[in-house]
């Protein structure tokens, strides 16, 4: 994965530690996991950003959906305390006609106890943040809103105690938000204030960055290259200069090959600092 990366000239990336539709993780060797480790830091990468399977819902109407589920996220976390230091996102679940306030509950405490049962089977704190993903909003979707966001990480925090503070953040996508209604063309400073006065910046880990096939409030969460959509290359050009998003990995979830995100990324290395 990091070779990979590293001849499309990027210097950070994603993975999922299972198949994106679920399943059984595949086993790592110690070995594996030492090499990146070694390969990470020899070539000076940033924090990754893991992403769990789509399918992933905690906060399911379904019992087994939800069993399954949170079986998914505690393998994960537990497999990845052997890579320290990095971000663990996922999104955060669908409710299924159950409320927000139901799956609000649901995810938060969901998350406090598999954090407890990671750190105690593990022998060690959690050693990577884990982050929920800013949602469009469609159907049932949980996320759609920063109070909503909000609203889990408080709950998660009260319930979980002091021993959970620090390990919890926000995964902001550009597509996402901007399908909920967020207008970050015509307001991004006051998109971000809102973000910070609501949850914090300094809970603000990573940034996925892409274009949006829809219009501004539309909740479909349809992903476009960078530049080709509704966002624009302005915007997401402001978005990676953006002094309140700096020094946090950025990652690109856009419709390409290897050949378009090589391109992506030279792109967003020319915003930066031209």
């Amino acid at each position: 994965m990091g070779k990979h990366e590293q001849k499309l000239g990027g210097d950070t990336f994603a993975f999922f530690p299972r198949n994106p539709r679920g399943g059984k993780s595949k086993a790592v060797s110690a070995e594996d996991i030492a090499a990146l480790r070694r390969f990470l830091d020899e070539n000076r990468f940033g924090k990754l950003v893991v992403h769990g399977a789509y399918t992933m819902n905690i906060c399911a109407a379904k019992e087994e959906i939800r069993a399954n589920s949170r079986e998914m996220l505690r393998d994960d976390l537990l497999r990845l305390q052997a890579l320290p230091g990095n971000f663990y996102n996922f999104h955060p679940g669908c409710h299924v006609g159950q409320g927000v306030e139901t799956g609000i509950v649901q995810i938060a405490e969901t998350l406090a106890d598999v954090i407890r049962e990671v750190e105690a089977e593990s022998g060690a704190p959690l050693q990577n943040t884990v982050l929920l993903e800013t949602m469009a909003g469609k159907g049932s979707e949980i996320g759609g809103s920063f109070e909503e966001l909000k609203a889990i990480l408080d709950h998660a925090e009260s319930y979980g105690g002091e021993e959970l503070r620090g390990k919890l953040g926000v995964c902001l996508d550009t597509c996402h938000i901007w399908d909920a209604g967020y207008d970050i063309a015509a307001d991004l400073d006051g998109v971000l204030r809102q973000f910070d006065r609501i949850i914090g910046t300094e809970k603000l880990c990573a940034v996925h960055l892409n274009d949006s096939k829809n219009a501004c409030g539309s909740r479909k969460d349809r992903h476009e290259q960078l530049g080709k959509g509704t966002i624009g290359a302005d915007t997401l050009k402001a978005v990676v200069r953006h002094p309140l998003l700096q020094n946090r990995p950025f990652i690109l979830e856009t419709p390409n090959d290897d050949k378009g995100y090589q391109a992506e990324i030279q792109t967003v290395r020319e915003w930066m600092f031209f």
